[in-house]
């Protein structure tokens, strides 16, 4: 008798514990929503209307979830996230970077793009050289060089020891035939220019065929290796990796996860209060490189600094995402609408018109 007590309240209860707990109603008042200028994730068409990848995005969510609110915007990154910390504002939307001290003043939604840190500088000038002149003072050029110059060397050592009991060019002081077989051998190998007093032995002349031969091979390799270091290092640019931001003038948006990246580098940086000064800083040549957000910097430089260029480099790894007021009823509900956005069609056009391709995949 207990025992079929003991089932059938079980099987009474098994519907309540099955049962999914429900997700918060959003609130039915005007939510007020913060944002700022970053294109192509928020700014303004020519009447005034906010538009851009991010704004798109919570108009849409909004739309699902039935949301009444209105766009209010902040001047700097700063101001907008003093915002939502401080309630003033119940959601925003722009180009907000999740990290852990923001995290600990506001909440996130779930991330809607994953990007990282752009390096811009100019297309010329004097840091344009430095790529070039870091590839002939590296080790490996030198070590090019120094391989040349062994085996042409070794050559004119053979040159002369077959060469001097038979030629009166390479005869006399040991130093002197020495010096005349290595200048042989050099000119043979550059294609200087006819080389003068050549092998009159038999091993001499078979040693001549063979480097001259030998060295058209090695000088094109020579060649081709150097051609393809520069090639490589004038489109990675004066910066490769965070160590070479030490060593050149930086500069950065305060405010932005940018100066916490750079601050935790130990990069030094000067302030901008906008990219675009930033930018200008670059154009005029008061800094080398400007660091920020990569979608945005690559925007910025296309529609207003043709001059500059984002090298393709990409520093540190970031996510966007929808920023909220800590303990914020919504959040549940906007995680659930943004899955669901993500995945589908509408997200992928989306991305498309405003990232184009390259952006979009």
């Amino acid at each position: 008798m207990r025992a079929l007590l003991a089932v059938l309240c079980l099987l009474a209860s098994a519907p309540a514990l099955a049962q999914a707990p429900a997700v918060p109603r959003p609130p039915e008042r005007e939510l007020v929503v913060g944002t700022r200028v970053a294109p192509p994730f928020s700014m303004k068409d020519a009447e005034g209307n906010w538009e851009g990848l991010s704004i798109d995005l919570w108009r849409h969510v909004a739309e699902r979830l039935g949301l009444r609110y209105r766009l209010e915007e902040r001047d700097t990154v700063q101001a907008l996230l003093d915002a939502v910390a401080t309630g003033q504002v119940d959601a925003a939307a722009a180009a907000l970077t999740v990290t852990a001290a923001r995290r600990q003043a506001m909440d996130f939604t779930q991330p809607f793009f994953a990007t990282g840190l752009g390096v811009a500088v100019g297309r010329g000038g004097a840091t344009a050289w430095l790529p070039v002149l870091r590839t002939f003072l590296s080790f490996g050029f030198l070590q090019g060089v120094l391989t040349l110059l062994g085996i042409a060397l070794l050559v004119g050592t053979l040159i002369w020891l077959f060469e001097r009991r038979h030629h009166e060019a390479y005869g006399g002081p040991p130093l002197r035939g020495f010096i005349a077989g290595a200048w042989w051998s050099a000119v043979a190998m550059t294609q200087a220019g006819a080389a003068q007093d050549g092998p009159r032995s038999l091993p001499g002349r078979v040693l001549a065929v063979v480097w001259m031969v030998a060295s058209v091979v090695t000088i094109a390799v020579f060649i081709a290796g150097i051609t393809s270091a520069l090639t490589t290092q004038r489109m990675q640019g004066v910066v490769r990796n965070v160590g070479d931001l030490r060593a050149i003038r930086v500069g950065a948006v305060a405010g932005s996860s940018t100066v916490e990246f750079l601050g935790a580098q130990r990069v030094a940086f000067e302030a901008f209060s906008l990219p675009a000064e930033g930018l200008r800083a670059v154009k005029a040549g008061r800094i080398d490189a400007f660091v920020y957000d990569r979608p945005l910097l690559a925007w910025t430089i296309q529609q207003d600094f043709p001059e500059l260029e984002v090298l393709p480099i990409t520093l540190d790894s970031q996510n966007y995402a929808i920023a909220l007021p800590l303990e914020n009823t919504t959040r549940v509900a906007l995680d659930v609408a943004l899955l669901e956005t993500l995945r589908g069609e509408w997200w992928a056009r989306t991305r498309l018109r405003y990232l184009g391709r390259d952006g979009a995949n």
